[in-house]
């Protein structure tokens, strides 16, 4: 009776620890594989850190773009991570999930940039904020620079006028 209760109050864990696992990689997987397809698909809005566009551009008109996206950790990840502080080291699970959050920022500030005509994006900058919550870390992280528009293009307010 004894080894029951212990299996269960050993196995029971265990095994949510594995199907977080399981679950986490999985959905993992799937939003990598969104990325990387809207990426070809913005691949001709391009993004830069500089401050100051190439001299030889024609004369552009600005406006401010951005992206953001509130991204949490999975038990699995916030229990290995925990382990991770124990011993020291990198933590994996959140360098990952940082560079999903970063791209995925990315990828929302090129299609409002998109949507408003640009084809240039320079001063990428990025923000990021822990959100507080029970247990499981949330961060947001804020991508936003200048896109730069024709200045001949006609803005769809003015079209709207038309």
């Amino acid at each position: 009776m004894v080894w029951l209760d212990l299996g269960l109050q050993l196995g029971l864990p265990l095994a949510l620890l594995l199907l977080g696992l399981i679950v986490g990689r999985i959905l993992e997987k799937r939003h990598y594989a969104s990325i990387r397809l809207r990426e070809k698909k913005l691949a001709g809005v391009l993004v830069f850190s500089t401050r100051w566009p190439p001299e030889v551009m024609a004369p552009q008109r600005t406006t401010l773009v951005a992206g953001s996206v509130v991204i949490s950790s999975d038990h699995f990840k916030t229990f290995v991570a925990g382990l991770r502080n124990i011993f020291g080291g990198n933590v994996r699970s959140y360098e990952t999930l940082m560079e999903r959050a970063r791209r995925e920022a990315v990828l929302r500030l090129k299609e409002e940039a998109h949507r408003q005509g640009a084809k240039l994006v320079i001063g990428l900058r990025f923000e990021t904020t822990q959100i507080a919550g029970r247990g499981t870390p949330c961060m947001e992280v804020l991508a936003y620079g200048t896109a730069l528009k024709s200045a001949a293009a006609p803005t769809s307010s003015a079209r709207a006028a038309a």
